[in-house]
């Protein structure tokens, strides 16, 4: 198709994607010489039973799956205490936060979430022709309650907050979010997507709180990143119009059969979470020593401020030269952080083993003076601002 052609195209389709530009090539999958730490999977295996019905739901791949994904939202009704009408079940949260945008913003509308938090929903906001309000967290240990009645989110059509929350790893009581709830009118969208790893949840407001939608996904505590599978639970009828804009047949018969297996098999997962917070303190502690300031965390990960003199993405460069790889965010706010989610004990290793020894070459080369700075690799990325 010629230049001009396609540009007599695009030209002729919506333009709400036009802001967005194109997605830039993607970065091929790191080979199993790397320790990925930078995107918050679950680094076990499915426990066996839950395995044996993934394998078991192979035999039906000729088969559509269940229609509504009646089946698996039944499962998690009965598992979580609620009515079938109260579940909508999806690929993973980050499609039903989708379906949120599409079924609740029109062009024009606005919409709040607090910040820094999950860069997807900036991208929704975008595609639905809708303002993007950012609401900083000052305290992330409780909600500005008076700043979202009043402030600049008050006439927002929904606030999402996720809880804990990421990328900071800090969680907000529930009796916090809970007297919002009960001042607002407007929808809530609370983002559990880590909530296995903190110390309550939010689970017991869906049924006093018409205005509370609650997202969970199983990506991050039952180990099915590569399976997508997750939950939205809410009044039936806000519930219910999610639902009519859901693709039929959205999710595959594996994922079916995963959920409802880890529903029945949460026990099962009881020692996964136990490692993971214990490799979460023992990594915190592990990067104080070496002069990080870690953020408390309630989630599966760590967002740590790096020592002086560098940036976050000088030490994600340096980390990615040892084969590890942790997060960076180029956010005003955190540009001198890392992420570093939690892996197997052997990971987080690796990681302490790599971080200390690029920590006592910088003290080496600081003792020895501004000269041998030159020497430093790598040099891009470089950012001396102390904020996080």
């Amino acid at each position: 198709m010629s230049d001009e052609k396609l540009q007599n195209v695009l030209s002729s389709l919506s333009q709400t994607t036009s802001r967005l530009g194109s997605l830039p090539p993607g970065r091929p999958a790191p080979d199993s010489t790397y320790v990925k730490l930078n995107t918050n999977e679950n680094p076990f295996p499915l426990p066996k039973v839950v395995m044996e019905d993934a394998v078991a739901a192979l035999e039906r791949q000729y088969l559509y799956p269940e229609e509504d994904n009646l089946g698996l939202r039944v499962a998690a009704a009965t598992a979580y205490g609620l009515n079938k009408d109260q579940v909508i079940a999806g690929n993973g949260s980050s499609e039903l936060l989708g379906l949120v945008y599409k079924a609740f913003l029109a062009p024009g509308d606005s919409v709040a979430m607090m910040s820094p938090g999950f860069s997807f929903n900036r991208k929704l906001a975008a595609l639905q022709g809708a303002r993007f309000l950012e609401i900083e967290w000052k305290d992330p240990h409780s909600l500005p309650t008076e700043e979202l009645l009043f402030g600049p989110a008050k006439d927002a059509k929904f606030l999402v907050i996720a809880n804990p929350n990421n990328p900071t790893g800090t969680f907000a009581p529930i009796a916090s979010i809970e007297r919002f709830l009960a001042r607002s009118d407007h929808l809530i969208v609370l983002d559990e997507a880590y909530v296995d790893f903190a110390p309550e949840n939010g689970l017991r407001l869906v049924n006093r709180y018409p205005n509370l939608l609650l997202l969970r996904t199983f990506s991050k505590s039952y180990a099915t990143a590569g399976i997508r599978v997750g939950f939205g639970f809410g009044h039936p009828e806000l519930i219910g119009r999610l639902r009519n804009t859901q693709n039929v047949f959205n999710m595959n018969v594996i994922g079916h059969a995963v959920g409802i297996s880890v529903l029945a098999h949460r026990a099962a997962y009881d020692e996964n979470h136990r490692s993971i917070r214990h490799e979460r303190e023992r990594v915190g502690a592990a990067l104080s020593r070496l002069g990080f300031s870690v953020m408390p965390s309630h989630a599966n990960f760590l967002l740590a401020r790096v020592p002086d003199e560098h940036g976050g993405k000088w030490w994600q460069d340096a980390l990615e030269q040892q084969k590890i790889l942790v997060a960076f965010f180029p956010e005003r706010t955190l540009e001198n952080c890392i992420r570093i989610s939690i892996g197997t004990r052997a990971d987080m290793d690796a990681f302490i083993a790599a971080a200390t020894g690029i920590a006592e070459r910088l003290n080496t080369d600081k003792s020895r003076g501004p000269d041998s700075k030159q020497d430093q690799a790598p040099l891009a990325g470089r950012d001396v601002r102390s904020s996080c």
